[in-house]
Order: C-alpha cells, then sequence, then structure tokens
C-alpha cells in the first residue's frame, strides 16, 4: 500500500496511540497529510510544541459525538484510525451514560461520516476488555465492536471497509498500572488487588506496527488479534520493585482475574496466522471472508485468555519493556 498519497485522520489524536501513531508515520510512510481529531485544545497545543508541527499536521479540534464535525473532519480523508475512548474502568462506571456517548455513539459517528464521505478504510481500536464484558468499559466496547464491523452492511456498493483490531493492556500507556507503580516504589509499597492475576501485555510500538499492517491488509469485517505474551502482575511488581512490600487489596469492580482475547464461540468463526488470529465477519457480509484460504481453523473449544496463554513474559523480559517508561519517569521527575 502507498501511503505517500492517502490523507489519514486519528480520532483520539493527542493520546499515547495517537502521537506514537503519527511520530512512525511521519518518519517511515510519509502520508500526505495527517489530521490530529480531539477535543483538547491545549493538549493539542502541547503536542505541536513538543515537536509535532511537520507541515503535513493538521489540528482538528472536534469530539466523536458531534457527527457534523465529523463530516467535516473527514471530507477528502481516506484512512481513518479510531482511537478516541473513554477508557478508565472507574470512570466509565461512575460516569456510565458518557463512556455510552463516546465509546458506543461516537464509533456509530465514525462509520456514518466516514461513509457518507467515502473514506476507503477505517481501523478501530478495540480491548480484551470487550470479550465477556463485566464492566461498562468493556460492554461499550463490545457494542462498538459490533456496531462497527456489521456498518460494513451500509456501506452497501460504496468503497468504505471497515475493521477492528483488539489487544491486550499497553505497558506504560496513560493510566496503566506501570505509572502507578513507578509513584508508589518510592515509598516502598506496591498495590495489586490480587496475586493470582495475569494480562495480555503488548508495547505501544508493537500495538502500533500491529495497527498499520492490519490498515495494510483488511477487506472489512475482520477483527485483528496480535499473538502476544501474558504478565503476571505479581511478577510486573517484583520487576519493578523487587524491594518493595507488596499490598494485596481485592479485586476492584468491574475488575477480572484474567482477561480474554478470543471466546470459545467466536473460536468458530476465528482463523490462525503465524502471528496473529482474524476473527471473520458474520456470514451476511459479502467480503471479509477470504483469511479461511491462508489461515486454518481453531480446534473446538478454543480460547484465547491470558492465563492458558503458552507465552509468558519473564521477569528480565518485563524489565526490558519497561526500562524506557521508567527513564522518562525519572526525566519527567
Amino acid at each position: 500500500m502507498d501511503w505517500n498519497n492517502k490523507v489519514v485522520l486519528v480520532t483520539g489524536g493527542t493520546g499515547s496511540f495517537g502521537k506514537k501513531f503519527i511520530k512512525i508515520m511521519l518518519e517511515e510512510y510519509h502520508p500526505a497529510k495527517i489530521i490530529v481529531y480531539s477535543r483538547d485544545e491545549l493538549k493539542q497545543h502541547e503536542m505541536r510544541t513538543s515537536g509535532y508541527d511537520d507541515p503535513s499536521i493538521r489540528y482538528f479540534i472536534g469530539d466523536v459525538r458531534d457527527r457534523e464535525r465529523l463530516s467535516r473532519a473527514l471530507y477528502g480523508v481516506n484512512i481513518v484510525v479510531h482511537a478516541a475512548a473513554l477508557k478508565q474502568v472507574p470512570a466509565c462506571e461512575y460516569n456510565p451514560m458518557e463512556a455510552i456517548k463516546t465509546n458506543i455513539l461516537g464509533s456509530s459517528n465514525v462509520a456514518d461520516a466516514a461513509i457518507e464521505n467515502g473514506v476507503e478504510k477505517v481501523l478501530a481500536l478495540s480491548t480484551d476488555k470487550a470479550v465477556n464484558p463485566i464492566n461498562l468499559y468493556g460492554a461499550t466496547k463490545l457494542a462498538a465492536e459490533k456496531l462497527l464491523i456489521q456498518s460494513n452492511a451500509y456501506a452497501g456498493g460504496r468503497k468504505t471497509r471497515i475493521s477492528c483490531t483488539r489487544y491486550g493492556n499497553v505497558v506504560g500507556s496513560r493510566g496503566s498500572v506501570v505509572p502507578l507503580f513507578l509513584k508508589q516504589r518510592e515509598n516502598g509499597h506496591l498495590t495489586i488487588t490480587d496475586e493470582r492475576m495475569t494480562r495480555f501485555w503488548i508495547s505501544l510500538e508493537q500495538g502500533v506496527r500491529f495497527v498499520i499492517r492490519c490498515i495494510e491488509q483488511m477487506q472489512g469485517g475482520e477483527v485483528f488479534v496480535p499473538k502476544i505474551p501474558s504478565m503476571r502482575m505479581l511478577d510486573l511488581a517484583k520487576a519493578m520493585a523487587p524491594k518493595a512490600e507488596i499490598d494485596i487489596i481485592g479485586i476492584r469492580p468491574g475488575e477480572k482475574l484474567h482477561e480474554s482475547l478470543i471466546s470459545e464461540d467466536e473460536a468458530r468463526t476465528t482463523v490462525e496466522l503465524p502471528d496473529m488470529f482474524v476473527v471473520q465477519p458474520p456470514s451476511a457480509l459479502w467480503f471479509g471472508h477470504h483469511w479461511e484460504s491462508i489461515g486454518k481453523p481453531l480446534p473446538d473449544g478454543f480460547r484465547y485468555a491470558s492465563n492458558t496463554n503458552k507465552d509468558w513474559l519473564s521477569v528480565e523480559q518485563i524489565n526490558a519493556l519497561i526500562a524506557p517508561i521508567a527513564q522518562d519517569f525519572e526525566k519527567e521527575k
């Protein structure tokens, strides 16, 4: 795929993912234009003054809840990366309607505006929380996934194609446990909700590069799931602060012991490739099924879960992952 003549818009472009995505785009892919679409003027100003001032970048203030503004922003756009979301589990639990407005209705607006403007490809970011959700954040992301995938049917004979990526916790992203542990280790006490807890983990750069690959390969209607390692939260704590005391504080509302990226029911329509899984779209969609010819079906009862994963991060590997984040944290102190 030739990125040089593409206009790319990133919703939530001032977030952790958006900034990393745009950095890699500028350094390696050189699209004709990159539009940062977000609602916070301060974050846009800080992003611009911190080096994101390339002539190809446009800063567009807007909220995914505002369909008219989205439609204006998407005029002439070829590719949309939909990363905007409310993602803090406690905040979503306390403000349920706000999460619904942004994560579900906002995703609907992205799909509608993309179809109306003839956008070629929309790739939306999802999460392992969307599989068998027990909190509102996961439920909104599940609804967003279903809505976006089914929106391919509304495109009809138009060129717009919409797909999703779904992966686990991003190491060091805003609001994640790594920055929390970095602060807590200064006091010699780290808090873990349950010592049995496991999570899927992926670095920010790995997530961005996976998204880029999926954009290049997507046919529309798929959910792409990378093969990524699991990590025990206890190992993370030991890696980050081996001498600190660990306090077990109990699982919070809406929190799981283990996460899943593919459920047993989804596995029946999923194919496995060397480095990822592809959840194929419903049979009602007339595209996105060519993966059957290049992937292999999953066995009955297959479930891709963080506690039964074959790939685990050691304490040494965890240290290598978090070292750059820890260095940045020390610089900002």
